[in-house]
């Protein structure tokens, strides 16, 4: 008798989509993020609230760059990756009141 494709993984990787069907998480990459948003440097106020930047930095040090930008008035978001070579900048730390290295 051959065991079902879910009886091969341990429950706590088990889901269930929108249908009820089940399904594995799988792990892609994990690592480090920053994310950030933009700012008018002369008034400091945001420019698009809801809108912001998220950098992955995985186990590997391989970088992905997403832009995330509202839709539906901030319940969901569409994720666009940027494709860039070499992600050099620092980011302006409000708490600290000085900008700092993205990692």
């Amino acid at each position: 008798m051959q065991k079902k494709n879910s009886e091969k993984y341990p429950d706590e990787v088990i889901t269930q989509d929108r249908k009820g069907n089940p399904e594995i998480r799988i792990l892609l990459d994990k690592g480090q993020f920053v994310r950030y948003h933009y700012a008018d440097p002369k008034t400091g106020k945001l420019l698009e609230k809801e809108k912001f930047t998220i950098l992955l930095n995985d186990e590997n040090g391989k970088l992905t760059h997403f832009y995330a930008i509202p839709m539906q008035k901030g319940k969901r978001y569409l994720l666009i990756e940027v494709q860039e070579k070499g992600i050099e900048r620092k980011v302006w730390d409000a708490q600290k009141r000085k900008a700092v290295n993205l990692w």
